[in-house]
Order: C-alpha cells, then sequence, then structure tokens
C-alpha cells in the first residue's frame, strides 16, 4: 500500500502542478529534491512572484524511522518505528479576490521493533479560504467535495464537512480559518472498510481538487482590486499563519520528527500585516466575511 499510494501522490503532484503553470501563465515551480536524516525524502516545488500566484507549493514526502519521543506521546504509543507519506499543498493567489486553497493527503504506518505493522490509516482533506465571499464560489467547493464523497458513501460529506470546521477553527480568535471543505484522519481498516476501499476514497477526494479550485481561480483572477482589497487580504493571511503555527497538526509533527523546515514553512504567504485591534467597517464585505467565519455554513 506505501508504494502504491506514493506512486498515486507522484502522479498527483504532477497533474496539479502542470495545471496551475498553465493557469499562471507566467510563473513556473522551482523544484528541490530532498533528504531527511533519519530516513527518507522528498519532493518539493514551490511557484513565486507569478501573474496570478503569489506564492504556493505541492510538495510529497516519504519519511520513516523511529518515532520521536514527543510524537509517540502525541499517538500515545511506546518506542515504535514508522512510514509517512503524503502530498501537501497551499496556494496563495495575488488577487484578493481569489481564495487561498490548502489540501493534503497522507499515509501512515507504524511498526514495533520486530518490524511488525501495527497499525495504519489515511489522512487528507482540502479546505478553501476566501478574503472575499463568493457565495457561488463556495457553493461550487463544497459540491465538488460531496460529488466525490459521495461516490463512496453518502455519510461521509456530512462527516468530513464537520470535521474540517471543527478542525480549522482559530479557537484563540474564535473564528474559522475559512469556509471548510473536507478533513479526515486515521482511517484505518474495520468492518465496514477496508484499508483499499479508503484508499479508494482518499484518491477520489485528491483527484477531486483542481475541479474544486480551477474554476474558481479562472473566474476571478482578472477581478479589478483596490490597495484596501489588498490590506483586508494580508490582514486575513495573518490570521493563516497563526493556525498553520499554533494549531496544524502536519506542521507540528513536521517540526517534531525533524522535518525539512522549507517544505514545512512554505505553507506561510509572503506578505501578512497584524493590525492592533483592526475591525472591518459596519455593513461591508469584509465584514460579511467575518459574520460567516463566526458560524460555519451549510453551503449544499
Amino acid at each position: 500500500m506505501k508504494e502504491k499510494f506514493y506512486a498515486y501522490i507522484q502522479q498527483l503532484q504532477d497533474k496539479i502542478t502542470s495545471k496551475l503553470e498553465q493557469i499562471d501563465g507566467s510563473a513556473t515551480f522551482r523544484e528541490d529534491l530532498w533528504e531527511r536524516p533519519g530516513g527518507g525524502g522528498g519532493r518539493t516545488r514551490v511557484i513565486e512572484n507569478g501573474a496570478v500566484f503569489e506564492k504556493g507549493g505541492v510538495n510529497i514526502s516519504a519519511v520513516h524511522g523511529a518515532l520521536p519521543e514527543a510524537m509517540q506521546k502525541a499517538f500515545n504509543v511506546g518506542d515504535v518505528d514508522f512510514f509517512a507519506c503524503g502530498l501537501s499543498l497551499v496556494i496563495h493567489p495575488k488577487n484578493p479576490m481569489v481564495p487561498t486553497v490548502h489540501a493534503n493527503w497522507r499515509y501512515f504506518e507504524m511498526y514495533d521493533k520486530s518490524g511488525k505493522k501495527v497499525n495504519t490509516w489515511f489522512g487528507g482533506g482540502q479546505d478553501l479560504t476566501p478574503y472575499y465571499l463568493f457565495e457561488e464560489d463556495a457553493k461550487h467547493f463544497h459540491t465538488v467535495c460531496k460529488n466525490a464523497c459521495d461516490q463512496h458513501d453518502a455519510s461521509f460529506y456530512p462527516k468530513y464537512k464537520k470535521e474540517c470546521d471543527n478542525y480549522f477553527w482559530n479557537a484563540h480568535r474564535n473564528e474559522a480559518r475559512g469556509i471548510g471543505g473536507l478533513f479526515f484522519d486515521h482511517l484505518t481498516a474495520n468492518e465496514n472498510q477496508s484499508i483499499e476501499q479508503w484508499y479508494d476514497f482518499v484518491t477520489t477526494v485528491g483527484d477531486s481538487f483542481l475541479d474544486c479550485y480551477a474554476p474558481i481561480v479562472e473566474k476571478r483572477k482578472n477581478t479589478p482590486y483596490t490597495n484596501e482589497n489588498r490590506t483586508w487580504q494580508e490582514i486575513r493571511r495573518g490570521r493563516y499563519v497563526e493556525f498553520n503555527l499554533v494549531h496544524d497538526r502536519g506542521t507540528i509533527f513536521g517540526l517534531k520528527t525533524n522535518g525539512r523546515i522549507e517544505s514545512i514553512l512554505m505553507s506561510l504567504p509572503p506578505h501578512v500585516q497584524w493590525v492592533y485591534d483592526y475591525h472591518p467597517e459596519e455593513g461591508s464585505e469584509e465584514e460579511k466575511l467575518i459574520k460567516i467565519l463566526a458560524n460555519p455554513v451549510e453551503w449544499v
């Protein structure tokens, strides 16, 4: 399974970066191949200063070795070895009318010291973070997510949509990071689903990503905007940074497993503002977004 899923994310990385380069029309992805001390490595691809994308990363990795003590406590296990592979992406467009997007699909195995596999699971999802709310875009993103889920089980979309709303919650701000999507973790074999069936589900979601996001970018990338719109985008990006550094499990896992720092922090946007006690004007489009982020919406 680990070879099968790693082959899948290699192909998916190629597909996504090729499409995003085509949309941008100017910039291309820079590729870095890297090795992790202790076992494994990855292929990082970053796009910067494009016509459409200010900064973005689409990274794959496959790492293995002894699970560090800090993560043993997090997983509530003893001295074990692990294998983890996945694709992680974050795209920060230049135009404030185009939303930031994040996605991740990963597979994990854990072994005892004799090398016996003791646990395996999938995780991942995809979520949208707009700076200005276009309800038709939110509905489109969630409809594609729901259609992907419904191919496997009608209960998956409401369940993993709710998990997404709960996970991407900036508790210290009491607001959502964005308008959600899907989030799932620890999808392990049970009486209802084999690990092969979970593979089929996760790859269906992965295959849906470009259908979720590309049409929104194409529709909004040439929308006129002002310096004030840009300032708002940079203030909201600050909340994105806060979530990633304070709450995000993937960031924490990478930092605690001697991960490659440039790949872990590629999710951070290049231009951000923190303005003291900032509140948008009453009745404005900016305030409309804030109100939506206070209470998750059922978009479909």
